[in-house]
């Protein structure tokens, strides 16, 4: 293959972009082809590497969130066993039993609809795990091609 703009010549073939001490103007059609096809290649490689690691950190943060909320909750399910019966103990001594029991069992219903409430917001705060940088990142990149297409 011969260059363009010098006749005769025939350029380097090296597999890599030009350095950038070669002009663009000293580049044949083929060369910047060539170029662009390497540059774009290395962009949407990285890009695929970026939305990977991305998604992991999300699927890893989502994970440990889960496991330490199932142990919390053994641990507090065990908990609150024994003070749901101290409690009703306790009322019962003012109250008739179960009265009492209806009443620390309404509280027990009020509190735990809160706190999933939150853990549900929590959750989904995570969720989907969709790469939204890599997103933004491969948008821009798309806007700026055409940008400078014409």
């Amino acid at each position: 293959m011969t260059d363009v703009r010098h006749p005769g010549k025939v350029p380097p073939r090296t597999g890599e972009p030009p350095g950038p001490a070669r002009q663009v103007d000293d580049l044949s059609t083929a060369a910047l082809i060539e170029r662009l096809t390497d540059q774009v290649t290395t962009l949407v490689r990285t890009e695929i590497r970026h939305g990977v690691a991305e998604i992991k950190d999300k699927g890893s943060r989502v994970g440990v969130g889960v496991g330490v909320s199932g142990a919390g909750v053994l641990l507090l399910l065990f908990g609150f066993g024994t003070l749901v019966a101290a409690a009703v103990l306790g009322l019962a001594v003012a109250l008739d039993p179960w009265l009492a029991a209806l009443v620390v069992a309404a509280i027990l219903i009020v509190i735990g609809g809160g706190l999933a409430a939150v853990g549900g917001r929590k959750t989904k705060d995570a969720l989907p795990p969709t790469p939204e940088q890599t997103t933004r990142s491969v948008q821009e990149d798309v806007a700026t091609v055409k940008e400078n297409w014409r």
